[in-house]
């Protein structure tokens, strides 16, 4: 899945039978099958496959929070699947996770994580986070006000926040190795990163990505604001593949179409349907210095009731 791997320790992650772990990310937990460690050290370069988990842990600022958001990995891996079957104008990393044995059907996700896990193929993944804003809000409004820009990209004057941008713009990152921060990069930049082809692709796939998306979701009353995308290279065929998570609430802020229509602040906790509410309530008990507070109960059953429902208003489940 990444570039960059880390060997977790035993300890920091759960033990799944037949899966040996080879990283521990915020949220995401990556595990290769144990038969393909007997000779060398778990790698996921040596690997076809691997299983992405997703746990409740939550991050904001940089830093994972306690508690976990109960039922969260389930929720965000639902969504993605729900997304990615969706997604048709692009490859998905998804493989099959289950197989036949002889008369029978073996499921190769474990019982124990099974509804928050997906299984799939390793890629050569790209170092750029492929960020997309059809929205004016959050850092953007904030560079807004100072620039009149946002990334590099000139804006018309006047714009407030919350507003819809004329059009929805392309603002890459650059992935940076564990223990660094991502840092926002120009067009420009991407093409010294990955060659002016695959920059160009990547910027064209993400922006069609995300204007199906947000008619999609527009359908369910939901608005998609922004969003980021992450893509890797198949190692034989060398195509671009969608990875990562999807449109998930923790990749993308979601908001309620009716409440933006009134002139609702977007960013208030019954407006959004992401971890915004975690954000806010961190911003107003938390002045950055050493580690972050315990989330108090109410917030964490706000924020699941939240990504609940974007689930439920998109799926119609």
């Amino acid at each position: 899945m990444s570039q960059s791997e880390h060997v977790s320790p035993a300890s920091a992650v759960a033990a799944l039978e037949g899966w040996t772990s080879v990283y521990s990310g915020k949220v995401r937990d990556l595990y290769i099958e144990t038969s393909l460690t007997a000779d060398a050290a778990p790698s996921l370069a040596t690997a076809a496959r691997v299983l992405v988990v997703a746990s409740d842990r939550v991050s904001a600022f940089d830093h994972v929070l306690e508690p976990g958001i109960p039922g969260k990995g389930e929720l965000l891996t639902t969504l993605s699947l729900w997304w990615f079957d969706r997604l048709t104008g692009v490859p998905n990393h998804l493989v099959a996770d289950h197989e036949q044995v002889g008369n029978a059907v073996r499921e190769l996700i474990p019982a124990s994580v099974a509804g928050r896990a997906m299984l799939c193929r390793t890629l050569d993944m790209y170092p750029i986070e492929c960020v997309v804003r059809g929205y004016l809000t959050g850092s953007g409004w904030k560079e807004y006000l100072e620039t009149q820009s946002v990334c590099g990209i000139s804006l018309p004057a006047g714009l407030q926040n919350g507003d819809r941008l004329p059009e929805p713009i392309y603002t890459p990152a650059w992935k940076a190795p564990m223990g660094q921060h991502d840092e926002n990069i120009s067009f420009e930049r991407t093409v010294e990163l990955v060659g002016p082809t695959i920059a160009a692709e990547l910027r064209d796939l993400s922006l069609a990505l995300f204007r199906a998306a947000g008619t999609i979701a527009e359908k369910a009353g939901v608005i998609l604001a922004d969003t980021k995308f992450e893509f890797g290279a198949d190692r034989h065929s060398g195509v671009t593949v969608l990875a990562d998570e999807v449109l998930t609430s923790d990749s993308s802020r979601y908001w309620d179409a009716a409440a933006w229509r009134t002139g609702t602040t977007p960013e208030t906790r019954m407006a959004s349907f992401d971890k915004q509410i975690v954000r806010n309530w961190l911003s107003a008990n938390w002045d950055g210095a050493g580690m972050p507070p315990e989330l108090p109960a109410e917030i964490v059953e706000q924020t699941a009731a939240r990504y609940r429902e974007l689930l439920e208003r998109l799926t119609g489940a």
